[in-house]
């Protein structure tokens, strides 16, 4: 799967997260998506999430988010 397919894709968490506002820092966006996964139906996600997410690069930090959380 491309990275560009996840923002066709659910989420894997029910986590909604609102960024559109937000400072575009990677280490605030992680912390947020983060936290709004640990309080998600699958906090067992967040270490794979954070994993995955810091793996590469920052267009990279923002498909991972919209892989795991709703992004609004």
């Amino acid at each position: 799967m491309k990275d560009n397919e996840f923002f066709d894709a659910e989420p894997l968490t029910n986590a909604v997260v609102g960024l559109s506002c937000k400072d575009g820092n990677a280490f605030l966006i992680l912390g947020l998506v983060r936290r709004a996964i640990l309080q998600s139906d699958k906090p067992e996600l967040a270490d794979q999430f954070i994993e995955e997410a810091t793996a590469h690069d920052y267009d990279h930090l923002l498909i991972t988010c919209a892989k795991y959380v709703t992004i609004e």
